[in-house]
């Protein structure tokens, strides 16, 4: 099995709901279940990822998806490597440029600047935009820039409200959280049934309504839901999908590691049976 897990607010209980105590040691023990892959996904780098698996005293992932899907690691003891292949297979879509020359090709718009050098990746190219207002101007500009360009690029923005401030991703078509987990399973021959996804927000909605079974947790906003739950029925792939409601009887309530659990024993029973054998045999 692969599974698969945001962090941010999905994970790591970070956000304004509260965490059922013996979460995060429900799912350190989930992970151990034979058999069992491990892979972070989230739009972190790598340094961040790593900070809040120590914050937060999380397994050791065996890959991390990191920058928004364009970067691949596996781990190697505590070293974590890319993945030459992933960057060979998304650099396809921007020929010769990086995110170097991407920038320099882009020039100076107004409003315009990239983000700070640790946020950009070689198929990673990251900007703010100040005031968020000036957001939707600049992005008609910045797309009229890549077409110029003629690569397969796709921007992925969002506003940071407590900044004012917009921000853009520019990565390969190719990239992506689910993309990666796409690769990540042909690599490792696996059919959907055996990929496990567990996510919190919009920019996981692409994996949520996919073929693989996911859990939605708890914490999760009503029109994220909403979308998840429509995406999921026009894809056909409602019956993937997954609700966390909690499992009182077990301490859990559904938000972050609390859902992903229960949605781990939804899907796979046998995982389940095992893991409460285990922590009764534990007591």
């Amino acid at each position: 099995m692969l599974l698969c897990t945001d962090l941010d607010r999905t994970l790591l209980p970070n956000g304004l709901q509260p965490e059922s105590p013996q979460a995060r040691r429900w799912f350190a023990d989930a992970v151990k279940y034979p058999g069992v892959m491990l892979a972070y996904v989230s739009g972190r780098d790598l340094g961040l990822m790593q900070q809040a698996i120590v914050e937060y005293n999380l397994p050791l992932p065996d890959v991390a998806i990191t920058d928004v899907g364009s970067m691949i690691y596996q781990r190697e003891g505590q070293r974590y490597r890319p993945m030459p292949s992933w960057q060979s297979y998304i650099g396809e879509d921007w020929g010769t440029h990086n995110s170097h020359t991407l920038a320099q090709a882009i020039g100076e718009l107004p409003n315009l600047q990239l983000q700070p050098k640790q946020q950009q990746q070689q198929y990673k190219l990251s900007y703010q935009i100040v005031p968020a207002a000036a957001m939707a101007e600049d992005l008609v500009l910045l797309e009229q820039q890549l077409q110029k360009l003629a690569i397969r690029a796709q921007m992925i923005s969002s506003v940071d409200e407590t900044s004012d401030m917009g921000l853009v991703d520019i990565l390969p078509a190719r990239a992506g959280k689910r993309q990666a987990i796409d690769f990540l399973a042909k690599m490792l021959v696996l059919t959907p049934p055996q990929v496990f996804f567990s996510g919190d927000s919009g920019n996981d909605l692409d994996v949520l309504i996919s073929p693989y079974r996911t859990v939605l947790v708890k914490n999760a906003t009503e029109e994220v839901v909403a979308s998840a739950i429509s995406g999921g029925e026009a894809q056909g792939n409602a019956s993937s999908l997954y609700l966390a409601q909690g499992l009182p009887e077990l301490g859990l309530n559904g938000n972050y590691s609390a859902g992903i659990v229960e949605g781990l024993f939804h899907f796979f029973p046998g995982l389940k049976a095992w893991l409460v054998a285990k922590r009764q045999s534990d007591e």
